[in-house]
């Protein structure tokens, strides 16, 4: 199986679970209707949507020299990390079954996209477009500082500094997420877990909006947890990895909440300057 065959598997799995969840807490007529009148919504968004899009450019285009950036920093803090929590990893990995393996490998690889992806669906239907700008600031925000933070510190997981205790169990039960996986992130780049950080943002930004969609708040609890939960199941991150990426989720939500809150990119970019509250209210 190749890198293609494992993206095609992953497409296919995350369609399913977006399509039924969209069909059931978004409702087909609503999500119609906002397909219908979605050049206002794309208008409201896309200074939000550009600066996201240009910081994942960045880290993409980046990612071949972050490495050696961090090497040439030589900030190591494998060992300060091990020295905290010592065995708490190897210690959730002794309660693993087969059962419970399929289950966080399923979270991680499937359940994380889809978590992601349908606030994305969720919140563009909705007649104000409030809650999606605060989520694409929070997804920039969280990658924004990940990057960073994988440039300045270098940081090995507990399967790479532990092997001898610590299982690799991701790879060991699906080997074939080593072509994805290694196109995205290098084994350096776990402090802090983005797993944990944008799984925890999406759970948060639920609560925001249980108004509207109160079924969702506890589905994307559910995910949110496991998400954190799965990295250190697998042997990818230490538990200090997954407290440093709630705290930056929390982080990335009151960064979003001030940005929305004060319009401060309603001009940015080539895409600033939206039709405004008023004129999209006279096109609903």
């Amino acid at each position: 199986m190749g890198l293609v065959d494992v993206v095609l598997q992953l497409a296919v799995m995350v369609s399913i679970l977006l399509t039924v969840t969209t069909t059931v807490l978004v409702g087909p007529r609503r999500l119609w209707h906002a397909i219908r009148n979605y050049r206002w919504r794309l208008d409201e968004v896309a200074p939000y949507l550009s600066l996201l899009l240009i910081i994942l450019g960045v880290r993409k285009l980046t990612m071949d020299y972050t490495g050696e950036l961090s090497w040439a920093l030589d900030w190591n803090i494998t060992e300060l990390i091990y020295s905290l929590e010592g065995t708490l990893v190897a210690d959730i990995q002794s309660i693993r079954t087969p059962l419970l393996t399929d289950y966080f490998v399923f979270i991680y690889l499937y359940g994380y996209v889809f978590l992601l992806v349908f606030p994305v669906i969720a919140y563009f239907a909705r007649d104000e477009m409030r809650s999606m700008k605060e989520l694409l600031v929070a997804y920039g925000f969280n990658y924004g500082v990940g990057l960073v933070c994988y440039v300045a510190f270098i940081a090995y997981g507990p399967r790479n500094l532990i092997p001898d205790i610590v299982n690799s169990l991701l790879y060991i039960t699906y080997p074939q997420s080593q072509l994805l996986t290694g196109e995205i992130n290098h084994n350096t780049n776990v402090f802090p877990s983005l797993h944990a950080s944008l799984a925890t943002t999406t759970f948060l930004l639920a609560w925001r909006t249980r108004d509207e969609y109160l079924a969702w708040v506890p589905i994307a609890g559910i995910f949110s947890v496991s998400v954190s939960l799965s990295t250190m199941y697998l042997g990818i991150h230490w538990g200090t990895d997954v407290v440093a990426g709630i705290i930056l989720a929390v982080g990335s939500i009151y960064v979003a909440d001030h940005v929305v809150e004060h319009d401060m990119l309603a001009d940015w970019g080539p895409f600033g300057g939206g039709w405004g509250v008023e004129r999209v209210r006279e096109r609903l």
